[in-house]
């Protein structure tokens, strides 16, 4: 139920198009903090092929000063926010609208629309902010050509920016300039970007493939120009791959990159102005990790790659937001997979990506906010910013590829543009292109059924079993397919589910793959494709019992049930080819510890949940000279709590941070002379690069650092933190230093005491650095309560402030989403400190404030007391009278799981 004052429910079945078309914008900006002038003049015609209907333009906090039609004053209404025009000529001749209003973007803490940050202005429109601008249909199948003017301070504001090309700029009276912006695109509102203040750049010339020149410019906060070299070379490789692989051009004289402190995302596309968080652009090797230097050039690549799939062809209706979104993630995986050019690499990047979507995408399509990668309906489409739409919504994509291939899935991308360039069309527009470019494919094929991947919710289960029968000399495996009812579908209907697939003969070798029938084997890997509710697959010639490896290279977003047996998973950790399966392997025997020992009801000091076997092969991955530095780390690295809790039918966050810390211990302690010699093999890698081989190097040695000092802290012994202090002290790059230095916080050494001030002193004056500081104590494991104390302490240091999402993300939403055991607590004082920051950041940001409101998604699945603490904490928020529509949705629909 809906209460009065809140939105209603927003349908994709109920959509038309819009009764009018707008051709042309000429907007003029007065910039003023307290009182921006938007003139906003615009051409529009009737759209014939709808019932005429009145003019309804979308406005929000706008002060509407004047409406000319034809040059003429003309009668109007308001319906809530939106302008209402009804006296507009008939026919189908073009007609011109003046709307003339004021806004104030010093007041504007919702990062929506027009704003100030840093005495500088910046926009962010996607998907619903541009009506906060001017009155405007906004909506993403209204595109148009945009002319910009902008006025202002030249003292104050000396560098004016807006999309496509400058075409004019000079003097105006009283210390003020101007700059013109002409966009040769067109382009729906949400792309429309501006951007004035003190900025300063750094620029790049380059000539493309097809001849042409170009200048890429970064532009930054005077003082951190040296810090955007990378995100300079990450954006000029973007271009180039995207050439290489695509055949896709930059279309624009000048393509820019803007950083600003305060953004509630990670970085925009507009239209040859993109507008990122400084987060994913500054980075020099003192002050940002290998982390960021990745983060960096996945997320530059992601918003370059938007230029044509987004902005050139962008989406009909905000439902069809994966159109662009989901096989942009794709785009820019593969992009980072291409620029690995070691094979090891490039499966470390794969592991990374299907981690992320299992452990933030499959519960989400388990919990109350479950929605197809196209949704049906929704109430705000903030909140439908997801990792279902864009992580998933890449594997649909990656899916689309495995089964077309590569070259044919770029000859499906090419018809796709000369389809669809310069229109608003759907994701059944893009998967139809694919297929129809390669008309013999199983995509083609099995199109409709494939596209239950955009309708259905909820994560596929595959359920496998296997049995060899020697007399035979076979092996059947027969898979099965079932998904979970999610909200308002009971009911799914079968998937199209490619199964990557091998077989392990006794000495770890894939065998020839010959289905019963077949004429010949053929080497293995081999894709098979599921398609019915339960399928059986016959090998012949296999002489002994194999070890079948399922779903090789994450093939399909599913969860593989097989009932391996320890010494089978063994077998694949130590043999397998595919290096997804030899990690989900060892995923696979921890995750069975951890259940064991949670059923077991209690873990006690110096318990050992994993077995003998377990902590022997991972002696042998440390001590595997073939296998990259990268990969160890990931194998080595603990399935998370999160991870875990959704394994589990009842959770209770305590017992499973008490078993996960004790499998820490055990390992830290079991291996601590390897992690001695890996550290001391690992600690020195010469003048600093961000590259792959070099990061992973750095990532295992910090991974050794952490398990010393946790076994030290466990014995006593003092060596090994001392030598991580000193390592924080003396290192020469921000990874050495904060790897150092989370060794130290993570362990409970009291070394921490002393490391975390002095890292603060250093970098004082560096907010992304202040932010990692703040992050790192946040999610520190929780040790008797101590905690929740310590953040809301944090809260009241001088430097936080929760009207800068990352500050208010390094704090809060570290805390309540990323600290299991710190946040349920049986006081339920974690959750009193949840909803009170929910609702004081709902006045401030509803949008950071509805991704804070999800923490509590999962909360059904509680044990007692926390289960209905839990609730009592949603329902206090819901209770809210005057909360926003984005966080009353998130809210209302997880009291309803």
């Amino acid at each position: 139920m809906m209460r009065e004052g809140q939105s209603a429910v927003i349908n994709r079945a109920d959509y038309i198009a819009p009764a009018y078309w707008i051709d042309t914008v000429d907007l003029s900006f007065d910039l003023d903090p307290a009182k921006t002038r938007v003139l906003n003049k615009m051409t529009l015609r009737r759209n014939a092929d709808v019932p005429a209907e009145p003019l309804k333009l979308d406005g929000e906090e706008l002060n509407l000063a004047r409406v000319l039609v034809n040059g003429q004053g003309t009668s109007f209404r308001m319906e809530g926010e939106q302008l209402v025009l009804e006296n507009l000529p008939e026919g189908a001749e073009a007609f011109e609208l003046e709307i003339f209003t004021t806004c104030a973007p010093v007041k504007n803490t919702k990062l929506m629309g027009l704003y100030v940050s840093n005495d500088s202005f910046f926009t962010q429109c996607e998907a619903e902010g541009f009506r906060r601008i001017t009155y405007f249909l906004d909506r993403p199948d209204v595109m148009a050509s945009y002319s910009v003017t902008l006025r202002a301070d030249k003292a104050k504001y000396p560098v004016l920016l807006s999309n496509g090309n400058l075409v004019e700029q000079g003097e105006l009276e009283g210390g003020r300039h101007f700059a013109k912006w002409v966009d040769p695109h067109k382009k729906p509102a949400y792309l429309f970007a501006l951007v004035a203040g003190q900025l300063v750049s750094r620029e790049q010339r380059i000539t493309s493939r097809a001849g042409k020149e170009h200048t890429l410019q970064v532009y930054v906060r005077p003082g951190d120009l040296d810090k955007t070299e990378h995100a300079m070379n990450s954006l000029m490789h973007s271009v180039a791959w995207d050439e290489a692989r695509f055949g896709l051009s930059l279309d624009l004289e000048r393509f820019m990159i803007v950083a600003t402190s305060d953004f509630n995302m990670g970085a925009m596309e507009n239209k040859g102005l993109n507008i990122f968080n400084t987060k994913y652009v500054l980075a020099n090797q003192a002050t940002a990790t290998d982390t960021d230097y990745s983060n960096i050039e996945s997320v530059v690549g992601h918003e370059y790659f938007h230029n044509w799939t987004g902005n050139r062809i962008t989406c009909r209706d905000w439902f069809q937001l994966s159109l662009k979104e989901g096989l942009t993630v794709f785009r820019d995986q593969e992009f980072s997979q291409d620029l690995c050019f070691e094979p090891s690499a490039r499966a470390v990047k794969r592991i990374e990506d299907v981690r992320v979507l299992r452990t933030a995408q499959f519960p989400e399509d388990a919990g109350p906010m479950a929605h197809p990668v196209r949704p049906d309906s929704y109430i705000e489409i903030s909140n439908f910013y997801t990792v279902t739409i864009y992580e998933k919504g890449a594997e649909v994509v990656r899916m689309m590829q495995t089964l077309v291939g590569r070259d044919g899935f770029a000859k499906g991308m090419k018809l796709y543009f000369e389809r669809h360039d310069g229109q608003a069309v759907t994701c059944d527009d893009f998967a139809q292109a694919i297929a129809d470019a390669n008309p013999a494919s199983d995509l083609a094929r099995l199109l409709p059924q494939f596209k239950r991947w955009y309708s259905q919710a909820g994560t596929p289960r595959v359920h496998g079993t296997g049995v060899y029968d020697a007399a035979a000399r076979s092996y059947t495996l027969t898979l099965s397919q079932s998904c979970a009812s999610t909200a308002g579908q009971a009911v799914k209907e079968p998937f199209v589910i490619p199964v990557g697939l091998g077989l392990l003969d006794a000495d770890g070798a894939d065998l020839p793959l010959q289905l019963a029938g077949e004429a010949a084997p053929v080497a293995a890997p081999r894709t098979f494709v599921l398609t019915e509710a339960g399928q059986t697959l016959t090998f012949t010639h296999i002489d002994a019992e194999p070890v079948p490896s399922i779903l090789r290279g994450f093939s399909a977003p599913v969860v593989l049930e097989f009932d391996y047996s320890d010494a089978q998973l063994l077998h694949l950790l130590a043999n397998d080819i595919d290096p997804f399966n030899r990690w989900e392997a060892g995923q696979r025997l921890a995750v069975r510890s951890a259940i064991e020992s949670i059923a077991a009801s209690a873990c006690p000091a110096g318990a050992e949940p994993l077995n003998d076997a377990y902590v022997q092969a991972m002696r042998s991955v440390l001590r595997d000279p073939a296998l990259d530095a990268a990969f160890k780390e990931l194998v080595l690295t603990l399935p998370g709590e999160t991870y875990i809790a959704e394994q589990l039918d009842v959770v209770d966050p305590q017992r499973i941070h008490a078993v996960r810390e004790a499998m820490r211990a055990q390992l830290a302690t079991a291996l601590a002379d390897d992690w001695a010699v890996v550290y001391e093999a690992h600690q020195d890698n010469g003048a600093y690069t961000p590259d792959p081989l070099s990061s992973g190097r750095r990532a295992l040695a910090g991974m050794a650092l952490t398990h010393l000092c946790i076994a030290a802290t466990v014995s006593g012994d003092s060596v090994w933190p001392g030598k991580t202090y000193q390592r924080f002290k003396a290192a020469g790059n921000m990874t050495d230093r904060f790897n150092a230095l989370a060794a130290l916080v993570s362990s409970g050494h009291a070394l921490a005491a002393e490391a975390l001030p002095r890292f603060h002193a250093m970098f004082k004056d560096e907010a992304l650095v202040i932010d990692k500081w703040f992050s790192l104590q946040t999610g520190a494991p929780d040790r008797g309560g101590n905690i929740l104390p310590a953040v809301k302490q944090l809260m009241k240091h001088a430097d936080f402030s929760l009207r800068n999402p990352n500050r208010a993300r390094s704090v809060v939403s570290t805390f309540c989403q990323g600290n299991p055991a710190g946040f349920h607590r049986a006081d339920a004082a974690g959750y009193v400190f949840w909803s009170e920051r929910v609702i004081e950041l709902d006045a401030i940001n509803p949008q950071v404030a509805a991704r804070l409101a999800r923490a509590l998604d999962r909360w059904s699945k509680l044990a007692e007391p926390y289960r209905s603490a839990a609730r009592e904490a949603i329902a206090r928020v819901a209770a809210k009278s005057d909360l926003s529509k984005d966080t009353h949705e998130v809210v209302s629909r997880a009291l309803a799981d």
